[in-house]
């Protein structure tokens, strides 16, 4: 059975590259534009790993994640946060809350966050 990869990313076409790249490396990908369907995904899919943004609309990414780590149904899905925010700071927060890695997409390919996320599901 294939595992299964929850996107949370508001950016259609970043959104649509990383179904595709994911899709083509075996996972199986569901979606959600913003934090609140993101939320909902989590929980009603219960995804082997979320690729969280923070920057979102409703509800940030820092708040998907203290609710899926505060919920016992969605607490031990690893997620990779994916955003822009580069601040140590914010960093520091997601890795507080429960986030596995924490990557700056302009430091990385979407072949790169494909091994993160194969080197998290091993």
């Amino acid at each position: 059975m294939s595992q299964k990869i929850l996107i949370i990313e508001d950016d259609d076409f970043l959104r649509s590259l990383a179904v595709t790249k994911l899709e083509k490396e075996g996972f199986q990908v569901v979606t959600a534009g913003n934090g609140q369907e993101g939320l909902a995904a989590a929980q009603q899919a219960i995804p082997d790993l979320i690729i969280l943004d923070l920057m979102l609309p409703i509800m940030t990414g820092f708040e998907v994640l203290k609710n899926l780590k505060a919920a016992d149904a969605t607490k031990s899905i690893k997620v990779i946060v994916f955003s822009n925010l580069g601040e140590e700071s914010d960093i520091k927060t997601c890795l507080d809350l429960g986030a596995n890695d924490y990557l700056i997409k302009a430091n990385f390919t979407l072949d790169e966050l494909v091994e993160k996320i194969k080197g998290l599901l091993k």
